[in-house]
């Protein structure tokens, strides 16, 4: 296979998707280049169809267009023959402005006298148009949901079926995400918090409608309904009907009295937004980065709460290879991301199992065969994930995730974890017992709630949170005052207790008194813990309970733009009693390797801007890269794939190289998870 052609990138310019222009890196061409991955992924337009900046003829004026789209039979691109007239503007533009507002995509679009559609964006608003004429004669503007894909079907427009939902792609969703939420946090006067959740509501509706097969989809809001009040208010009754069902299936989540208490208005925007896509199909890492970023924005608290990027989890959760039958816990869930991305990492696994065992390859399952598979999945996850999180909208945030991600929402608890058993509520023993599927009573203190064979987690740290409770504080050995002998570097326990101690200390011992014997964890930590010398006794007491598996070293602007604190992921295997005693008789630690690595380029520069590759010289580069479009075919022959050449930038990231360096390694060391 040739090497990909290398193009260096002029500073300040971004290489336009559709015709590889060079064009100045402005927040207006960023909104521009994500509508035209839309267009061409989402909307299935042929990049031959579309032109960028093009120059209209309107009386004297030569303004220049956006984007322009033409039928895909068309041969000669002159302004008579446009279809759809895009204008994108960067966010601070509003639509009603004056001279860049929705009057001039009118003004456009008068202009050209075959041109049906128009869309104006500004990547936080979006106003869709369909020119006609009306009674008088005169050119008139219909408002409309979306802009119809190259099908030119109308229906899926006003109202999508299963068949013609879409995949989000690249940062679409989380356009669409934030739209939403700003929308509802202007327009109804709510606090962003609040309007989260009403968001979140909406969102849970859209999936239990997406899982209600065979059923007609019932999410949705005509252009009609959307434009007039007795239109938003059938979209409101509709809507609740949906949550009713919610409400039921997810009373962990949602109280019985619970209602959407979104304005009709704002509810049938929100719904014209979403009810294109499918929520259970988009790809997980775009579901993820758009739900992730959006929870944090809004639900970010003051407890050492700094969320882990995508990239960092799946190297961890690569690296720790959860089984199918293993039980995995997250003791510090936040958002959910490290559970939805174990949980996904063992669905591809059980996808081949099931499409091996019944020999048809997934995309030629039937209705049934999806829902068996569908049902295998929600067994495991109800089975085998869990977590814990102190934070009640957190929590909450969680199950979501996990409902948006598959359906494993039913072991997220609200807790702290870090209580003693006894100390536990007894709604949380009780409900904690009944999915580990043992008697209550089996949980008396910390020495017996090892039940978990993974933990992937990044706990809360910092010393502005210490923890000070002397029966907190108690069942920690790492908890109590140790003492250094100068002579032999050997540190003592003393029964003496600290008066205080940083969460992320004790959250690695509870994470090893929740492991199973023989069982492993993936854990962030901060530097200090691995090279402190007044830390020491840490490092005892980790090899002396553990074996320490590997060791990788984060970037510095890993947590950025909120967090600067050098972090580290230790992987660790909890030693099996009869090890330690082993060890302790011979009066010697068993001697084995240690994989490290540093992650020197980790994807974000401090500002949390995506960082690229670069040559020699300090330019980004491009690489040629085909994507295919599938354009379907009309009159009932076979679907054809058209090949689209574009130029793409390489994110500067090692995290994706990291766990196959780590398989190879592990397959030295004998290591057999």
């Amino acid at each position: 296979m040739s090497e990909p052609k290398v193009i260096i990138i002029p500073e300040g310019k971004i290489c336009d998707y559709i015709d590889g222009k060079f064009r100045n890196d402005t927040p207006e061409e960023y909104v521009r280049q994500t509508v035209e991955k839309r267009l061409v992924n989402e909307h299935k337009y042929l990049p031959t169809q579309i032109s960028v900046e093009y120059i209209l003829q309107l009386g004297s004026r030569k303004p220049r267009a956006d984007i322009v789209i033409f039928d895909k039979e068309c041969t000669d691109y002159v302004q008579q023959n446009i279809k759809l007239i895009i204008e994108c503007k960067k966010e601070t533009i509003d639509a009603r402005n004056a001279k860049d507002g929705v009057e001039q995509l009118k003004s456009y679009m008068s202009a050209c006298p075959n041109c049906e559609w128009g869309m104006w964006t500004n990547g936080k608003q979006k106003e869709v148009f369909r020119k006609y004429i009306n009674e008088k004669g005169r050119v008139d503007f219909m408002d409309y949901n979306d802009i119809p894909s190259a099908d030119g079907n109308l229906d899926d427009i006003n109202r999508p079926k299963r068949a013609s939902l879409k995949n989000a792609y690249d940062d679409n969703l989380l356009f669409v995400f934030k739209t939403c939420h700003n929308h509802i946090h202007i327009n109804d006067g709510l606090q962003k918090q609040s309007a989260f959740f009403e968001l979140l509501k909406v969102i849970f509706c859209k999936i239990e409608d997406e899982r209600n097969i065979p059923a007609p989809l019932e999410f949705y809001t005509t252009s009609e309904e959307r434009s007039n009040p007795d239109g938003q208010l059938t979209v409101r009754k509709r809507i609740s009907k949906i949550f009713e069902k919610v409400k039921k299936k997810h009373g962990k989540i949602f109280d019985g009295n619970d209602e959407i208490k979104l304005s009709p208005r704002s509810l049938a925007y929100i719904v014209s937004e979403i009810q294109k896509y499918s929520l259970l199909n988009t790809n997980i890492d775009i579901k993820g980065k758009a739900y992730e970023e959006i929870v944090g924005a809004n639900l970010r608290g003051d407890r050492g709460e700094f969320f882990t990027p995508r990239n960092v989890m799946k190297m961890v959760v690569e690296m720790i290879n959860p089984a199918l039958d293993e039980k995995v816990l997250d003791s510090s869930c936040g958002t959910g991301g490290f559970l939805v991305t174990a949980m996904s990492y063992v669905i591809m696994k059980l996808e081949k199992e099931f499409a091996d065992s019944i020999g048809i390859k997934k995309t030629e399952w039937d209705g049934d065969t999806v829902r068996v598979f569908q049902d295998e999945i929600s067994e495991m996850a109800s089975s085998n994930y869990f977590g814990f999180d102190i934070n009640p909208d957190l929590v909450k945030a969680t199950k979501m995730n996990m409902v948006m991600n598959n359906d494993g929402s039913g072991n997220i608890f609200q807790t702290n974890s870090l209580l003693p058993p006894h100390e536990w509520t007894e709604e949380f023993r009780s409900k904690f017992a009944e999915a580990l599927g043992i008697d209550t009573s089996e949980l008396r203190n910390h020495n017996t709630i090892g039940c978990f064979d993974v933990i992937v987690t990044n706990p809360p740290f910092g010393s502005k949170i210490p923890v000070k409770d002397k029966n907190v504080l108690e069942q920690y050995e790492l908890a109590h005052i140790w003492l250094n002998d100068k002579k032999s570097g050997i540190w003592t326990k003393t029964e003496k207790l600290q008066s205080s101690v940083p969460p992320e200390i004790l959250f690695i011992e509870r994470c090893t008194q929740l492991l199973v014997p023989g069982g492993r964890m993936g854990i962030v930590l901060p530097d200090s813990i691995l090279g402190a010398p007044g830390l020491g006794y840490i490092r005892e007491w980790l090899i002396k309970n553990h074996r320490i598996v590997a060791s990788i070293d984060l970037h510095a602007d890993t947590f950025q733009p909120r967090n600067g604190t050098q972090t580290s992921v230790l992987f660790l295997q909890k030693k099996t009693q009869e090890q330690k005693d082993a060890e302790e008789k011979s009066g010697t630690m068993a001697d084995y390797n240690v994989f490290m690595a540093m992650v020197d380029k980790i994807g974000h520069d401090k500002r949390g801007n995506p960082t690229f590759k670069r040559d020699e010289e300090g330019n980004e580069i491009l690489v040629s890269d085909t994507t295919g479009v599938l354009v379907r075919n009309e009159t009932g022959g076979s679907d054809k794939m058209i090949s689209h050449k574009q130029k793409k930038k390489v994110e500067d990231d090692q995290t994706p190289f990291v766990p196959g360096i780590f398989e190879k390694w592990k397959k030295q060391e004998g290591i057999a998870w």
